[in-house]
């Protein structure tokens, strides 16, 4: 590849023509942001890297790309690139790439620490990048339904479950699976959090692969999480209680009810949910922010302000588990 092709101005104009692309990590998740960057016409997928040399040249010849020895050379031929490696590395994945100009779509959470969250908005400022969080549920039909009906939440509680897999262990469960529902709540409820009370235990890993967490808010609200990585089943579902109206709703199968207060009874009503695959709606709309340098829906800013709170929820699950011991 030519790594000397210009790469797009700061953010006052519009990208012409397919937007290079590329994927630094293509196991389990990076390989779909590799299959659906082939397959959209708005991007040229250029190439993709990977520690596993053997793994990123199969991804390679699978979607008609070539594999990059280094992150710069990729970042040099591309305007666009999905960061899928676990989380410890995304920083170090990140920095080069935006060095060279890439806009990004990292998957979450944003990173490990807020030092290293602050180092991916500094960066993406001073070299004129897009960076958009891969907080995939945003983008899940669902979640365009409730930002439509909720409109003063109560109560919300929210279960996260899945079988135990090694994958996404560098973390604990709540920055692997809770965090999804932490972003979904700070987008729902428009105030401060005042107070956070939480529980985990580690089972089968050395952080928690279970955790509880319940966030108070200023206007009242209260949200009740639930995650377990070392679950019999899947399930993620969320229900959402405000005057007048009760709201169930299953990420997982996009689907869901809404009941509404008709004097003293209830009246259920089935929602329609229009249907579709989360993750190519979110690459879609990334590479749209990129073609019109607008900002994402899930940017670096609401990526750090979950991970803030997830941060806190680990950190008190980690002091009570500390006290336990002594």
């Amino acid at each position: 590849m030519n790594s000397s092709t210009p790469k797009a101005s700061p953010p006052d104009s519009t990208t012409l023509g397919p937007l290079r692309v590329g994927v630094v990590g293509v196991g389990y998740l990076g390989q779909h942001h590799a299959r659906i960057y082939h397959e959209l016409p708005q991007c040229e997928l250029i190439g993709i890297m990977d520690i596993d040399r053997e793994r990123a040249k199969a991804i390679g010849r699978q979607y008609g790309c070539p594999y990059f020895d280094t992150i710069e050379d990729l970042g040099a031929a591309c305007d666009a690139v999905s960061v899928a490696v676990p989380t410890d590395w995304h920083c170090a994945v990140a920095l080069p790439l935006m060095a060279k100009a890439c806009h990004l779509l990292i998957e979450k959470p944003l990173c490990t620490s807020l030092e290293e969250g602050e180092r991916i908005l500094e960066a993406a400022k001073k070299h004129y990048c897009l960076v958009q969080v891969g907080h995939v549920e945003h983008f899940n039909p669902v979640m365009a339904f409730m930002e439509k009906a909720v409109t003063q939440p109560l109560f919300i509680t929210a279960d996260r479950l899945a079988p135990f897999t090694p994958r996404g262990t560098e973390v604990g469960v709540v920055l692997d699976l809770m965090i999804h529902d932490i972003g979904i709540i700070l987008q729902l409820v428009k105030a401060p959090i005042e107070s956070i009370d939480a529980v985990g235990v580690h089972v089968l890993t050395a952080t928690e692969d279970i955790a509880n967490a319940r966030l108070r808010f200023a206007d009242g609200c209260v949200a009740n999480l639930n995650s377990s990585r070392i679950s019999t089943k899947k399930l993620r579902e969320i229900r959402i209680f405000q005057p007048n109206a009760y709201l169930s709703l299953d990420f997982m199968n996009q689907n869901g009810h809404l009941m509404t207060k008709e004097g003293m009874t209830f009246e259920r009503q089935e929602i329609p949910i229009d249907k579709g695959e989360p993750l190519r709606r979110e690459i879609s709309a990334f590479l749209e922010s990129v073609a019109r340098r607008s900002q994402p829906k899930v940017d670096a800013a609401l990526g750090k302000s979950a991970l803030e709170v997830a941060i806190q929820i680990t950190e008190q699950i980690r002091a009570v588990k500390s006290d336990t011991q002594r």
